[in-house]
């Protein structure tokens, strides 16, 4: 089965679930793991530049690691699945 198929379903479930549990337009908190690269970390923080973001990151006790968590009021599910495909192509990304 191929990753893109998988990662359809992924994001086809997470925006049934979005839909049901959420009245739109809501905050909401993405939670993403990243080598601790500066890089990286300016990646995933321009995709929600000038969006109202609070973004917080915390480098993993051995700092191999940086959690990134982003808070910021979203539309609907479509704009939130969309944020997560954008950070998806930064090398190493983990999405929680």
């Amino acid at each position: 089965m191929s990753t893109d198929k998988n990662s359809d379903e992924f994001y086809a479930k997470l925006k049934g679930r979005l839909e049901e549990t959420t009245n739109w337009p809501a905050e909401y908190l993405y939670k993403f793991i990243v080598p601790s690269d500066a890089d990286k970390i300016n990646q995933i923080e321009q995709i929600f530049d000038n969006m109202g973001a609070v973004i917080s990151t915390k480098a993993s006790s051995k700092g191999t690691y940086t959690s990134v968590s982003i808070n910021l009021r979203m539309k609907n599910p479509d704009a939130v699945i969309a944020k997560y495909r954008e950070v998806a192509v930064v090398e190493g990304v983990i999405s929680l």
